[in-house]
């Protein structure tokens, strides 16, 4: 046993440890496959025992249904008996229980299964057959009798064929806890003989070596190992005893290169400083020529590089035009002492010697689609950009390019919001006012022509009525419209300024005016806001004008597909498409349905009265209508 002991130490850790894992492992591989082996000759047990176990139950079903044939309705009756007698037939015969029968005819349990199948074929579904014919008679009290004892008995040699299935899986279950306890007893002596190696072998060396480590780490690096032997730890020993004569030696150095590091973190603490800043100025609020300026000096001052300045000029012109500077009176501009074109034409960072020996860093301003300039700095005599300073002024001209992107594209949508709200105004008078003018012109006409014939002067006063009426007419779209232009959503959301005009309306036309915004739960654009808020008040402009009404109502809803409906229903006269030829409220509202994407109807009220109807999607139902479509679907 010693000489054994012996040769397993002088092999190598690995090699030891390679054995003692392998014979742990070959145990654990010979446990878990004999096991496995036991495991998968019981597996589906369980169901052949379910299976075998609902036998009893189905007996007991076709011995209620055979009794009760007399009672009830015989046809079902049979019918049901003949099912059941098919059901017994698949379950006896299932797979799962013949996949449990053992191979050899002489057990036991291969003996009971085959009494039970003879039973059934021989006595029990003979008997139960005969009564579930078409034909058949229905059974006497002696023949239930009969029936009653024979399922008895079949159901009793059932129940001996479950117990002994179970007796069958209980002595497999026996077999695999047999075969694990042997598998558990040997891994622990492997297990033992290990963990005595392993502290021989490599816990107490370790500890020793961790002790020297524990040396050095606290800063003595004159400190030797004594255990340096053949193995792999006497091997790491060595290493150790390398180690720190080259920490030693390296130790000389640390304080020069913590002294240099010390600078570039100052350096890089300083830039990130400098691109905070910027970015404040640039994206905090609208930039300028001030914003710029500062920047400007501020890369001056940081990096140590000379007067910078930003210029915008289309990419390759001759043409440039300086937004910022940071240059002083005397000072040379770049502009002045490089070509525009050369400067204009680069699209990425470049140094360009000039004449007279001076350098400029010429980086372009841009985002993602479009170039608006350059940025110029003077490189200061006998400098060179390192390549953080470059990459740095690289992030800083992308930053003053997006700004000034930005800048534009906010004057930009101010410009075309401008000229869509002149559209606005101006479509809003051609589809009123300007019809009703040309409505008077031809009015006028028409009453030039009466003045000229005699004959028709009876007419005159019905044309100058009409007249009066278009010019009232005209005059109260006018009114209207001067308060929709000067309309604003300066009260708050959607439902505090439908509230104030449900307010005034109410208290221009002297009616009670409902509003119910309870069930608007959809997001709305503001300018979506601005067409529902425009229809109805021109709904309620013809409620108070031309319904002769004594109470409205408005209401706003989403809908469960997405769509907002807003509803104005007064119980009124009623509302008829072929009005006056001057009144065009239900044209603009028919327009601004049609902008919204969506319908408006006109519809009776049950009871009396009119209901508009504003029917649409909102633009932030349209994104996500199609991706719930694809859900349903």
């Amino acid at each position: 046993m010693e000489r054994f002991t012996w040769r397993l130490f002088e092999q190598s850790l690995v090699t030891r440890l390679g054995e003692a894992f392998a014979a742990i492992a070959l145990m654990a591989v010979l446990g878990m496959s004999v096991s496995g082996m036991v495991a998968l000759s019981t597996r589906g047990s369980g169901e052949a025992i379910n299976l075998a176990g609902s036998l009893r139950m189905q007996s007991w079903k076709m011995a209620s249904i055979y009794l009760a044939l007399p009672a009830g309705d015989p046809a079902l009756g049979r019918e049901a008996l003949r099912s059941a007698i098919v059901d017994f037939d698949t379950t006896l015969m299932s797979r799962p229980i013949a996949q449990m029968l053992p191979t050899s005819d002489e057990a036991d349990l291969v003996a009971s299964y085959n009494r039970v199948r003879a039973d059934w074929r021989n006595q029990v579904r003979p008997l139960f057959a005969a009564a579930a014919a078409a034909d058949a008679p229905l059974p006497s009290a002696a023949e239930e009798a009969a029936m009653q004892a024979e399922v008895t008995a079949f159901v009793a040699d059932i129940n001996l064929f479950v117990k002994q299935m179970e007796r069958a899986t209980e002595s497999r279950i026996l077999v695999l806890q047999m075969v694990l306890g042997v598998a558990l007893v040997l891994t622990v002596l492997v297990v033992g003989l290990t963990v005595h190696l392993l502290h021989n072998g490599l816990v107490k060396p370790l500890h020793n070596l961790l002790g020297f480590a524990s040396r050095v780490g606290r800063g003595d690096l004159t400190v030797r190992t004594e255990h340096t032997g053949e193995d792999e730890l006497g091997r790491l020993g060595q290493a150790f005893n390398l180690m720190a004569e080259d920490l030693s030696k390296l130790y000389q150095d640390l304080e020069s290169r913590v002294e240099q590091k010390t600078a570039e973190l100052t350096r890089s603490n300083r830039s990130l400083e400098l691109l905070y800043h910027s970015i404040a100025r640039l994206h905090g609020a609208a930039p300028g020529q001030a914003a710029y300026t500062a920047v400007l000096k501020d890369i001056e001052t940081v990096l140590g590089l000379g007067h910078g300045i930003v210029c915008l000029g289309e990419p390759g012109t001759r043409t440039g035009r300086a937004i910022a500077s940071s240059m002083v009176a005397g000072d040379a501009s770049p502009c002045d002492l490089a070509d525009c074109a050369l400067c204009h034409g680069t699209r990425t960072p470049r140094v360009s010697i000039l004449a007279d020996g001076r350098q400029l860093l010429t980086l372009p301003l841009s985002d993602i689609e479009h170039q608006y300039g350059v940025m110029v700095i003077d490189i200061p005599e006998g400098a060179h950009p390192e390549a953080w300073q470059v990459q740095l002024l690289e992030a800083l001209s992308r930053h003053i390019g997006v700004a000034i992107g930005a800048e534009q594209r906010v004057e930009q949508g101010r410009r075309l919001a401008l000229l869509e709200e002149r559209a606005v105004i101006a479509r809003e008078l051609h589809d009123s006012l300007a019809q009703s003018l040309a409505y008077m012109k031809i009015q006028v006409s028409r009453l030039q022509a009466v003045l000229k014939d005699p004959q028709q002067q009876g007419e005159a006063g019905q044309v100058l009525a009409e007249l009066r009426g278009g010019l009232s007419g005209a005059y109260r779209q006018l009114r209207e419209l001067l308060s929709t232009f000067r309309l604003k959503m300066e009260q708050g959301d959607l439902r505090a300024v439908l509230a104030h005009t449900v307010e005034e309306f109410a208290a221009r036309g002297g009616l009670p005016i409902g509003l119910d915004t309870s069930r608007l739960g959809c997001a709305l654009t503001p300018n979506e806001e601005i067409h529902v808020l425009h229809v109805i008040r021109e709904a309620l402009s013809n409620v108070l004008n031309h319904a002769r009404a004594r109470m409205a109502s408005v209401s706003l809803a989403c809908r469960p597909d997405g769509r907002l409906e807003a509803v104005v229903e007064d119980d009124g006269a009623g509302i008829h498409k072929a009005a006056d030829v001057h009144h065009y409220g239900m044209t603009i509202m028919e327009e601004r349905a049609r902008t919204l994407q969506g319908d408006i109807r006109y519809e009776e009220r049950p009871g009396g009265g009119t209901r508009v109807v504003l029917s649409f999607r909102p633009a932030s139902q349209r994104s996500t209508a199609g991706v719930f479509k694809v859900a349903i679907e």
